[in-house]
Formats: C-alpha cells, sequence, structure tokens
C-alpha cells in the first residue's frame, strides 16, 4: 500500500478556511509554524500568482516561507496582502 504526505494546502478551498486555519496557527503556535502556515495558504492559492502580486519570485518565496525560514516583516505582509489577509491586533483580556 503507498501513501502520501499530507498536504494541508489541499484543503484550503475557501476564505473563511484559510482564515481560521491562519488565526488558529496564529493563536497556538510559534512564529515558524506561523511562516510556515502563511506559506501552506500561499501554495494553496498558487505560488506563481502569489509571486506575481508580490514581485518576489517563486524559488525566494518557497525558501521564504519554508519550515524553519526567518523571514523579513515585509516579505510576509506582502504575501499576507497577495493572500487577502491582514492583520489584526486585539487588546488581550486578563
Amino acid at each position: 500500500m503507498e501513501t502520501s504526505k499530507f498536504e494541508i494546502s489541499d484543503y484550503l478551498e475557501s476564505n473563511e478556511m484559510i482564515a481560521e486555519y491562519l488565526n488558529t496557527v496564529l493563536s497556538e503556535g510559534n512564529e515558524s509554524d506561523v511562516v510556515a502556515a502563511i506559506g501552506h495558504v500561499a501554495k494553496s492559492i498558487g505560488m506563481t500568482k502569489i509571486a506575481q502580486e508580490t514581485g518576489l519570485s517563486r524559488p525566494s518565496l518557497y525558501k521564504a516561507l519554508s519550515d524553519g525560514a526567518k523571514p523579513q516583516f515585509e516579505t510576509i505582509m506582502k504575501v499576507l496582502r497577495a493572500i487577502g489577509g491582514k492583520i489584526q491586533i486585539n487588546p488581550m483580556t486578563a
């Protein structure tokens, strides 16, 4: 029996699913998890499309959004805008 690697990007089919996924990772994960999650979303939308919208090359996107990468904040913001997301700060409750 042959198995294939699970790819979350294959299941991020709507803006609502993408937002829920990213919000969950933001609340429960660490910095590395967030970068990887943004990479999964970019992959689900299409790296070519994200590359065109950000002005970054596909190889540099894959590198910047891979596990363990530490991309510049500017890169993260460009990708978030390209995937239709934004960062919003809410006060923490006690």
